[in-house]
C-alpha cells in the first residue's frame, strides 16, 4: 500500500492496539493519535484494587506510557488534545491543546474513533457536590484515591449495582468504610438471572455493604464546604462523606454524530464486521462503538475491555491493508466481591424468555474441587439451552474458590453451537485439586440434555 496517514482519536485500549498493530504492518505511515485525558493503555479494570490499596500505584495500571510510543514506535501520541470535530468532506479533524492553548486542525487518509464511554451522570441538584465521583477513566480513580486520602471518608454511598458498583463496595470495604448500595432495580447485577443475583446480594450482605433496591436516585445535599452530605432518593435520605455513581457508562459518540457517522439505537457508533462506519475510510472501535452478538442476531453495546482490544486489533489489520472481522460477542463477563466469583456468558433465562425462544434452564449446586479435598468451596452453576435442540445458549455462575472462570468452557461450548449432550462428551480435565470427576459444567450439563 501507499504511505498514507492514520488519526487516531483516544489513546487507550481498542486505539493503541490498532495503532500499534498498523504501525508493524506499515513501518512508514505516518499515525497520529489524539488523546483528551492524561494516560494512555491503562487497565480499568484495575482501578477498584487500585483503589483498595491492592495494586501498589496507578503507574502499574499503565501498559504503556506515550512516551514509549513516540520513542520504540514511531507513533506521535499527544495527550490532553482533545478531538472537537471531524470534517468529513475534507477529511480534518479539529484538535485543541487542553493544556497550552489553542487550536488547529489535522489531515487523514483514515480515520480511527477509539473515544471510549463516559459514566452515566444524571442532571439533579447537588450532583457537582465534591465528593460525588463519576468513575470510568484512570484519571477519574487518581481523583477518588486522592479524596479518600486527602478527606479520609467514613460513609460511602455507591449508586448502582452493576459490575462496577459491586467492585467498588469491595475496594471502599477494604478501605474501612461504612458502605451502603442503591440501585433503582430490583436486584444487583441486572445481566443475570433473579435467582442468581440473589445469591450475591445476600453474600454482600453478609460482608457487610447495605443495599437498598427499587429506590430512585433524587438528589444529592452539600454541607457549607460545598462537599455532599447526604444522598436523597425517593424513599429516604443516607448520610454520605463519598459518593460514587455506578450507573453504566455510554458512549462517546458526539463527535461521530456531529460529523454525520450513523449511530445504533443506543448512541453507540455502528459498525460492520471490519469496524468499518458509514463513512468511508472512518473506522470504529471500543467502548464507543456497537458488536454483533452472536446469539441475539442484532448489534449491542457491550463496553467491556477484552471486546475493546478485539476491536482494535481487527481494525488495525484492516486500515493497514488485511482482511479480518470481529465475528461478534456473547457478553461474557467475570468479577468478584472479596470471596464469591462471578460470571455470566451468552443469554440468561430473561433474555431467552424476551426474545421468544424455547428454551430449557436448569441451576446445579456442586463443589469447586473434589468435595474431600481441603480448600474446596461451593458454587451455584445455571445452564440455558435450546429446548428444539439442545444447543446450549448461556451460563452463570456464583460461586467461591475456582468457580467463575469455568464461564470460559461455556463460552467457548456456546461460540462452537454446541448442545448440552456435547458439552457432556468433552473430554475435560480432571485431578482433584481443581475439579470434580465431573465439572459442574458437565454436571448442569447433564440435567439438560
Amino acid at each position: 500500500m501507499e504511505n498514507r496517514k492514520l488519526v487516531v482519536i483516544g489513546g487507550d485500549a481498542a486505539g493503541m492496539t490498532a495503532a500499534s498493530k498498523i504501525r508493524r504492518e506499515q513501518p512508514e505511515w505516518e499515525i497520529i493519535v489524539f488523546e483528551r485525558g492524561h494516560h494512555t493503555s491503562y487497565a480499568a479494570c484495575g482501578i477498584p484494587y487500585y483503589l483498595a490499596k491492592q495494586v501498589e500505584s496507578e503507574e502499574h495500571l499503565v501498559a504503556r506510557k506515550p512516551e514509549v510510543f513516540i520513542e520504540k514506535q514511531n507513533i506521535d501520541v499527544r495527550i490532553r488534545h482533545e478531538v472537537t470535530g471531524i470534517d468529513v468532506r475534507n477529511k480534518r479533524v479539529n484538535v485543541k491543546n487542553l493544556e497550552e492553548g489553542g487550536d488547529f486542525s489535522e489531515s487523514w487518509d483514515d480515520l480511527l474513533i477509539a473515544t471510549g464511554a463516559s459514566p452515566v451522570v444524571p442532571k439533579m441538584q447537588g450532583v457537582d457536590a465534591g465528593g460525588v465521583f463519576g468513575f470510568s477513566t484512570l484519571q477519574s480513580g487518581v481523583d477518588v484515591f486522592n479524596y479518600i486520602e486527602k478527606n479520609h471518608p467514613a460513609k460511602a454511598v455507591i449508586i448502582g449495582g452493576g459490575y462496577i458498583g459491586i467492585e467498588l463496595a469491595e475496594a471502599l470495604l477494604e478501605r474501612s468504610m461504612d458502605v451502603s448500595l442503591v440501585d433503582m432495580a430490583p436486584q444487583v447485577m441486572t445481566t443475570m438471572d433473579k435467582d442468581m443475583a440473589g445469591l450475591i446480594l445476600d453474600f454482600m450482605e453478609k460482608e457487610g455493604v447495605k443495599i437498598f433496591l427499587e429506590e430512585k436516585l433524587t438528589g444529592f445535599e452539600k454541607d457549607t464546604g460545598g462537599k455532599v452530605q447526604t444522598v436523597v432518593t425517593d424513599k429516604q435520605t443516607f448520610p454520605a462523606d463519598l459518593v460514587i455513581l455506578g450507573m453504566g457508562v455510554k458512549p462517546n459518540s458526539e463527535l461521530a454524530s456531529g460529523a454525520g457517522i450513523e449511530l445504533d439505537p443506543g448512541d453507540a457508533i455502528r459498525v460492520n464486521k471490519r469496524l468499518e462506519t458509514s463513512v468511508p475510510h472512518i473506522w470504529a472501535g471500543g467502548d464507543c462503538a456497537s458488536s454483533y452478538h452472536l446469539l441475539k442476531n442484532q448489534q449491542v453495546y457491550v463496553p467491556l475491555g477484552t471486546v475493546a482490544n478485539k476491536h482494535g486489533l481487527v481494525a488495525g489489520i484492516n486500515i493497514s491493508g488485511g482482511d479480518a472481522v470481529f465475528p461478534g460477542v456473547l457478553g461474557t463477563a467475570i468479577t468478584k466481591f472479596r470471596e464469591l466469583e462471578i460470571s455470566r456468558t451468552g443469554l440468561s433465562e430473561k433474555e431467552a424468555k424476551d426474545l421468544g425462544l424455547k428454551y430449557k434452564a436448569n441451576t446445579i449446586e456442586a463443589p469447586t474441587l473434589s468435595g474431600y479435598f481441603p480448600g474446596t468451596g461451593k458454587m451455584s452453576l445455571k445452564m440455558v439451552v435450546d429446548d428444539e435442540n439442545g444447543r446450549i445458549l448461556g451460563g452463570q455462575i456464583v460461586g467461591t474458590n475456582g468457580a467463575a472462570k469455568r464461564i470460559d468452557t461455556i463460552a467457548a461450548a456456546i461460540t462452537a453451537n454446541m448442545t448440552a449432550q456435547q458439552l457432556v462428551d468433552m473430554d475435560l480435565s480432571y485431578a482433584p485439586p481443581f475439579s470434580p470427576v465431573w465439572d459442574p459444567v458437565q454436571i448442569a450439563a447433564r440435567t439438560l440434555v
